[in-house]
């Protein structure tokens, strides 16, 4: 169910972009990027439901552990910089 709604919510948005460029409306770039970004999270949400909780807790797992990494190597970073002359 949550995979038709996705694609009828993608369907909908390059129906508006296109009633949009018809009309000969601006569209500014901050809706376009807000739109997408709710159109990848719905595609998101429908993939991880897609799985079976043993993949999903891995995927999960996996995704917080990049989320660590990035932060000790940003705070390692600007610890250098701050230590440099």
């Amino acid at each position: 169910m949550t995979q038709v709604v996705t694609v009828l919510a993608s369907l909908a948005f390059i129906g508006w972009l296109i009633y949009r460029a018809v009309r000969q409306k601006p569209v500014s770039a901050h809706t376009i990027s807000r739109a997408l970004a709710y159109m990848a999270s719905l595609y998101t949400f429908t993939f991880f439901l897609s799985m079976d909780i043993p993949q999903l807790i891995k995927v999960v797992v996996s995704i917080l552990l990049g989320m660590v990494l990035i932060v000790l190597a940003a705070s390692l970073q600007r610890r250098r910089q701050l230590d440099k002359p």
